[in-house]
């Protein structure tokens, strides 16, 4: 069974306790808080406001997020980062597109450090200098390290703003052009690419999940998705993340689940984020899984909250 990693725990309204087993901490609102969600009950409605609460409604996100509003982006420690380089390649995979790539090494390597890798694919709208940007990831590679974790390299390259980490109908696929092209241009920086760890948030949660399903144990060590795009049909889908339900029954992660025995999983969702239910769903059907939901949404704020956890996660289980 999944394993719920220990800290406050999601609220549960069908069990009445978190999903840890332990009864949720009161919400306590702000008196601003208190009128704004006021009013969102007043002009709901009873019969509107079951809808919303259940998820039936869309409102439910927003009313979540007066309710239980996330916490605050976790700024990035000042630990020094070590060298942080990028380049780009024209892709065979991509149609012959530009694909831009960015590889942070931890303090004190040289960029020819023969050290284990780990992946981050950003999500949707996102490019490779996502990650670094939005969590200064360089700055916690840093400071776990600094603390006694095992170091490792994290690079992240251009997968399409909506491409979903898999190829398309007209021909682009970010999947190829991750290992095909960018895992071999790692080798060729000196990088230890035989065995990797993926790591990725809302899209690039669901691309993680799905490389380490097709690349399996013998080539992945872990997987972390940071509330990954889960969904349990493919009518759920935005527009744009799949060509048709025939391509999503193709990539759908839940029916590749047993693929990842052997691969160290973790998964995180904000307790208010609209992709719980379904990452939690996932989460159940992987022996060993670590899950966990704590408050918070899609967002930043949750995002770095997870972040230095979740990077020791990485370290604990790419091999030395």
């Amino acid at each position: 069974m999944p394993v719920s990693i220990a800290g406050p725990t999601a609220w549960d309204g069908a069990a009445g306790v978190g999903a840890a087993g332990h009864y949720p901490r009161p919400v306590t609102l702000s008196r601003r808080r208190f009128l704004l969600a006021g009013g969102a009950l007043a002009a709901a409605g009873a019969g509107a406001l079951a809808l919303v609460e259940t998820g039936s409604l869309p409102g439910k996100t927003r009313l979540d997020a007066v309710l239980h509003p996330s916490p605050p982006p976790v700024g990035a420690p000042p630990d020094p980062a070590g060298p942080l380089v990028e380049g780009s390649f024209t892709s065979v995979a991509r149609r012959g597109r530009t694909v831009g790539w960015t590889v942070a090494y931890p303090p004190g390597r040289e960029e020819d450090a023969a050290l284990p890798v780990c992946l981050a694919l950003p999500g949707r709208g996102g490019d490779h200098a996502s990650v670094f940007r939005d969590f200064g990831i360089e700055h916690w590679l840093a400071a776990i390290i600094g603390s006694g974790a095992r170091p490792f390299a994290i690079a992240s390259v251009d997968g399409g703003e909506s491409t979903y980490w898999h190829k398309r109908s007209d021909g682009d696929d970010p999947a190829a052009m991750l290992t095909d092209e960018f895992l071999p241009l790692l080798a060729g920086r000196g990088l230890l690419v035989d065995r990797v760890a993926f790591i990725g948030w809302s899209m690039g949660g669901y691309g993680a999940i799905r490389f380490a399903e097709r690349m399996g144990p013998s080539r992945v060590a872990a997987v972390v998705g940071s509330s990954p795009a889960l969904w349990h049909m493919g009518s759920e889908t935005p527009a744009g993340a799949f060509d048709g339900a025939a391509d999503f029954e193709a990539n759908d992660v839940f029916r590749e689940r047993a693929n990842l025995a052997g691969v160290a999983v973790r998964i995180d969702c904000g307790a208010q984020d609209p992709f719980v239910d379904a990452a939690h769903d996932f989460a159940m059907g992987v022996p060993g899984a670590q899950w966990s939901s704590t408050q918070g949404g899609h967002d930043a704020g949750y995002w770095s909250t997870m972040l230095p956890a979740q990077l020791r996660f990485v370290s604990e289980h790419l091999p030395p």
